[in-house]
Parts: C-alpha cells; sequence; structure tokens
C-alpha cells in the first residue's frame, strides 16, 4: 500500500465522518426539536421508552447524540432516571440502521432495479437533487433536505473512496496478521472500544469496519468482538456529558456504560462457551458488511431483551456508583403552582446549544416559569393591600429575585444560543423571548414597588376610604386580568387571543384617568389625604407600566405571526383601522371594569 493509498484512504474517512455529521445536522434541523420533545413527554413506560429511543436514533443518526440528549434532560429535572434507562437501551438498537444502509453497498446484480439499490449507484442522484434545493431553493426545509442528501452523497463516497484504498491490503500479510489478532477477544473488544471512544460514533466505527471487510481479510470471528468494543466505546462521549452535571445526569451516563458493559460481559460469555461447546465453524469465514450489521443488531437487540426487565438493578448500581439524594431539591410554589428549584435553572443545559429548536423550547418554558413567578408576585403584593403581612411581603421581595435570576441566567442563555445556526422559525422564537423576558423582569419590579407601597401604609397606619378601596378593587381586577390574559397568550403562543390585550390596556389607562380625577375630587372634599394620594398616584402609575408591559408581550407575539410588523405601526392599525372594532372591544372593557358610583 503506498502512501498515495493511505492519503485516499484518509480522504475517504474524512468525507465519510463529515457526511455523516451533514445528515445529522439536517436531519436534526428537518425534525425541528420534534423528535428530541417526544423523549420528554412519551416515556412513561419501559417498552415506550425504548421504542422512542430506537426512533429518535435511527431518525438522527447517532446513539451519541441521543444519549448526550437524555443525560441533558435528566440533568434538567425534565427526565426521571428510570425513563433514561429505556431511551439510552433504545438507542443502542437504532443506531443499527446506519449499519444496515452501509451494508446495501455490498450487492451485487445485473438488474437495473437491484443495482439502484446501492448507495453508490442512487447517491449521485440525491447529490444532485441537494445541490438543487441548496442553490435554487429559498425555503428552509428544502435547505434541511439538501444538507441532508449531500450528506449521504458525502458519506457514500467516503466509505466507497476507503474500500477502494484498502483493496491492496489484502494482498499484504502482515495486515492479515493484524487483523487475526483481532480474534483474540480481549484484542478485538480493545481496539473497537478504543477506535469508537478517539472518533466518538459507534455509527462511523463501525462504518469503518465495513469498509474493511471489503478486503476480505476480516474474518467474522475478528469482527465479533471489535463490535463489542465499540458498543462500549460509545458510551465515552455520554461520561464526558456527565461532567460537571447533576448527580441523576451522571447516573445517567452510568447507566449507558453499565449497559454496554453488561451485555457485552454477557453476549461474549454465552457467545464463546457456545463455540467451545457445539464449535462455531462460520467464525473463520470472511465478514462482509451485512456480516458486521447483523451481529451488531443481533448483539443489540439481545442485550435490551435480556437486560431490559433488571433496568431497576442499572438504576440501583448507578446510585450505588453516585452516591447522594435520589429527588432534587424543594420546590417553589407560587399562587397552588410548583416552580422549579431556586438554587440554579437546570433546564437551560448547555447540552442543548447544538440542538437549537430543543433549546428554544427549553427556554420557552423557562420564560414561562419566570412569567408565572412575576405574575405571582404581583397578586401577593396587590393581596398586601387587602390584609397585610411580613410573610407574604417578604415573599414578594423573594419572587422578584428569583425573576431577576431567572432573567439574568435566561438572557446569558438566549444570547449563547443566537451564536449559533438558527433556522428562520428559531431565530424569531429567540428574539421574541428575548423581548418578552424583560417585561417580565419589568412587571416583578413594579411588584416590588406595589409591596413597599402597602408596606408604607401599613407602617404609617394609613387606610383608603370605603369608596377608594372598591375602585381600587375593580382597577386591580381590571389588572389582574390583562396579566393572566397576558401569560396565557404567551404561552399558548395565541396571536389572536393576543389581540384582545391592547383594548384592555386602553381601558386600563382610561382607569386611571377616572381614578386620578375621583381622587382630586376626594381631596377637595377632604375625605382623602395627601399622604394617601402619593400611594394611590404610585399604585395607579405601575398598574399603567403592568398593563403596558401586558400590550408588549402580546404586540411581540403579533409580530411573529405577521413576519415582523413593526410595534408603532401595529397601534397605530389596530387603533385607527375605521372598522371600529377596537373601539368595541375597549367599550366592553370600560363597562366591565365600570367603577363604583361616587358616594354622594
Amino acid at each position: 500500500m503506498s502512501i498515495f493509498d493511505l492519503l485516499t484512504m484518509f480522504g475517504g474517512l474524512a468525507f465519510f465522518l463529515y457526511g455523516m455529521n451533514c445528515m445529522e445536522g439536517g436531519l436534526s434541523k428537518l425534525s425541528g426539536g420534534r423528535l428530541e420533545q417526544l423523549l420528554e413527554k412519551f416515556t412513561s413506560g419501559k417498552l415506550r421508552a425504548v421504542a422512542l429511543g430506537a426512533v429518535v436514533t435511527a431518525f438522527i443518526q447517532s446513539s451519541s447524540a441521543t444519549t448526550v440528549m437524555t443525560v441533558g434532560l435528566v440533568n434538567s429535572g425534565l427526565l426521571q432516571l428510570r425513563q433514561a434507562v429505556g431511551i439510552i437501551m433504545g438507542a443502542n438498537i437504532g443506531t443499527t440502521v446506519t449499519s444496515w444502509i452501509l451494508s446495501l453497498s455490498g450487492i451485487d446484480s445485473g438488474n437495473f432495479f437491484v443495482k439502484m439499490l446501492k448507495p453508490t449507484a442512487f447517491s449521485p442522484v440525491l447529490a444532485v437533487l441537494g445541490i438543487i434545493f441548496l442553490m435554487f431553493s429559498k425555503k428552509e426545509r428544502r435547505h434541511n433536505l439538501g444538507t441532508i442528501f449531500i450528506g449521504f452523497a458525502l458519506l457514500m463516497f467516503g466509505m466507497d473512496t476507503m474500500s477502494k484504498a484498502v483493496a491492496p491490503l489484502s494482498d499484504v500479510p502482515e495486515f492479515t496478521r493484524i487483523l487475526t489478532m483481532f480474534s483474540n477477544p480481549v484484542l478485538g473488544l480493545l481496539a473497537g472500544a478504543f477506535l469508537t471512544a478517539v472518533i466518538q460514533s459507534s455509527s462511523a466505527s463501525v462504518g469503518i469496519l465495513q469498509t474493511l471487510c471489503s478486503t476480505g481479510a476480516v474474518t467474522v470471528g475478528s469482527a465479533v468482538p471489535i463490535i463489542m468494543g465499540q458498543n462500549i466505546g460509545t458510551c465515552v462521549t455520554a461520561l464526558l456529558s456527565g461532567i460537571g452535571a447533576t448527580k441523576n445526569a451522571r447516573r445517567a451516563a452510568l447507566i449507558h456504560l453499565y449497559f454496554n458493559v453488561v451485555g457485552t460481559a454477557l453476549f461474549m460469555v454465552l457467545f464463546y462457551a457456545g463455540d467451545a461447546v457445539f464449535d462455531f465453524g462460520f467464525l473463520g469465514d470472511t465478514a462482509r458488511a451485512s456480516s458486521v450489521a447483523v451481529i451488531h443488531t443481533v448483539f443489540n437487540l439481545s442485550a435490551t431483551l435480556v437486560l431490559l426487565p433488571f433496568s431497576g438493578l442499572l438504576e440501583k448500581l448507578a446510585y450505588a456508583t453516585v452516591r447522594g439524594e435520589r429527588q432534587p431539591a424543594g420546590e417553589l410554589t407560587v399562587q397552588g403552582k410548583a416552580l422549579p428549584a431556586k438554587e440554579k435553572l437546570r433546564i437551560l443545559d448547555e447540552r442543548f446549544l447544538e440542538r437549537p429548536s430543543l433549546a428554544i423550547e427549553h427556554c420557552r418554558e423557562a420564560a414561562m416559569r419566570m412569567a408565572e413567578l412575576a405574575k405571582g408576585g404581583v397578586f401577593h403584593a396587590l393581596h398586601l393591600f387587602e390584609e397585610y403581612s411580613g410573610e407574604e411581603a417578604a415573599r414578594v421581595k423573594e419572587l422578584e429575585e428569583l425573576v431577576d435570576r431567572y432573567e439574568d441566567e435566561l438572557g446569558t442563555y438566549l444570547v449563547r444560543l443566537s451564536r449559533g445556526a438558527l433556522s428562520t422559525k428559531d431565530s424569531q422564537e429567540l428574539n421574541e423571548l428575548l423581548h418578552c423576558i424583560g417585561d417580565f423582569e419589568r412587571i416583578s419590579d413594579h411588584s416590588m414597588n406595589l409591596m413597599e407601597g402597602a408596606r408604607e401604609m401599613h407602617k404609617k397606619g394609613l387606610a383608603f376610604s370605603a369608596q377608594a378601596k372598591a375602585e381600587l378593587s375593580v382597577y386591580a381586577g381590571a389588572v389582574r386580568d390583562i396579566l393572566n390574559l397576558a401569560i396565557r397568550v404567551f404561552d399558548e403562543e395565541d396571536a389572536a387571543g393576543a389581540q384582545e390585550v391592547e383594548p384592555l390596556e386602553e381601558a386600563i389607562d382610561l382607569l386611571s384617568a377616572e381614578m386620578k380625577t375621583r381622587h382630586i375630587g376626594r381631596l377637595r372634599a377632604g375625605t382623602c389625604t395627601i399622604e394617601l394620594g402619593f400611594i394611590l398616584a404610585d399604585m395607579t402609575a405601575n398598574f399603567e407600566r403592568i398593563a403596558d408591559h401586558c400590550s408588549n408581550i402580546a404586540v411581540c407575539l403579533i409580530q411573529i405571526a405577521e413576519n415582523g410588523m413593526e410595534v408603532h405601526g401595529y397601534l397605530k392599525t389596530v387603533r385607527h383601522s375605521g372598522q371600529g372594532q377596537f373601539e368595541a372591544m375597549v367599550a366592553a372593557n370600560r363597562k366591565k371594569y365600570e367603577l363604583p358610583q361616587m358616594s354622594v
């Protein structure tokens, strides 16, 4: 084998690995995070978790990526450890799909249609389609398809190039002797584990083994232990992703290792014990690409079937290795709803930055939790004017500090995410989230202002008149309703519902003006003091600002739906449409939140 053959082989390997990377990236973008989100939502049963792990891995063509995502989901608290076990087992089954696709290159027939089943026959067609999609289409979905097609063509070109480069090795006795050494189970296992650990992809290492099979120098006896080692070597990626993560995340990574180590040990003991008793003559046969695919599939299916009933033991072994509490720290409850642990936003895991669609979904969930915290702070602050409590005032402060922490961590995470390659939809959602979390933080600030007003009244023994209390009750009800409405439409991404926010915000502005007029009347009548007037003015100003921020949130949603309509342009259009719809909605809200008649 000349130096040029060696260079050709490494060049083919480069095309192979890059093609696999392109396929994984394109498939991931095409799924839009939907497959990853399935991992969070539909893993209640063991068999369902295994099936989902297999499907997701088969689609994104990477068991390492699925396992790393699973470790991230466990780290963020979205998955329990027992759910992760099934997904990890399923990922090992799903990764066998790649070896079957690569084995199609061994098809040999004179029939035209059978020949077209060979990847090397149809991959040029896919390459042409991919280039057309990438160069002449503006649709993002077709761009992703083009990337997948190009990736597959590069992968098959790389494999074909490697096969041709290593073909001369079949005549080199030293090469044959080296491969014969791998018939030793221990050496073969170590070689497979080392190769896979270095390139961090069992699919790629299996593909390289299938390429070597084309030389005719690899026997089935040599291939078996190498494949076993490849399953162990792929655990390195998950173990690395567990560094610095929570205890449960490290346990999930260890379960991946234990599953493959225990499965490999059982398989090899039974296999070689069977060989000793029955003398498997096929071990000396020449291995083909299809032989590797069969061994790879049989092992992973067998390991899953045998170990799935004992998944609880794997979980206990992980707990025994990484000791500590089984459940995360206590949760904070706002308005009777459980919210995340206040120490850290674990849902914003760095592992998800490479999966923008999934990361955006988690950011939206974190923003929603932030919104609930801000709303809870306002509601607690409003209750302080009805019945003051030092404990409840402290709760408002605690919620405001937690909202600030959310804005800091979530904002930083979103900025980091914005530096990656985002789809148009993901980019729009990211901008929306960046705008909205600023409004949630400001709403929380206004809850602190309201709390301080209530505390001042309590310390000075001040109290509003019965008339003022009745009016403030109506006004506070409108503020509660606009907050609930804005957060609901944000949660549901309801652009149609968001159009109801601006008329309510306008009605609140009119309420504020009427409240000020009535207050001046009470001052003239001597039924209210200047001191209470200052507090009332602060309250109405904070109410108005809260409503303004709710309007900002709603307009941001409408902007996304209307492909970036400018804020002031939207407000001008909706207020002066000439159709009277906006005025009718404002009038309906004014009637709903009509202030009680002033007492004589």
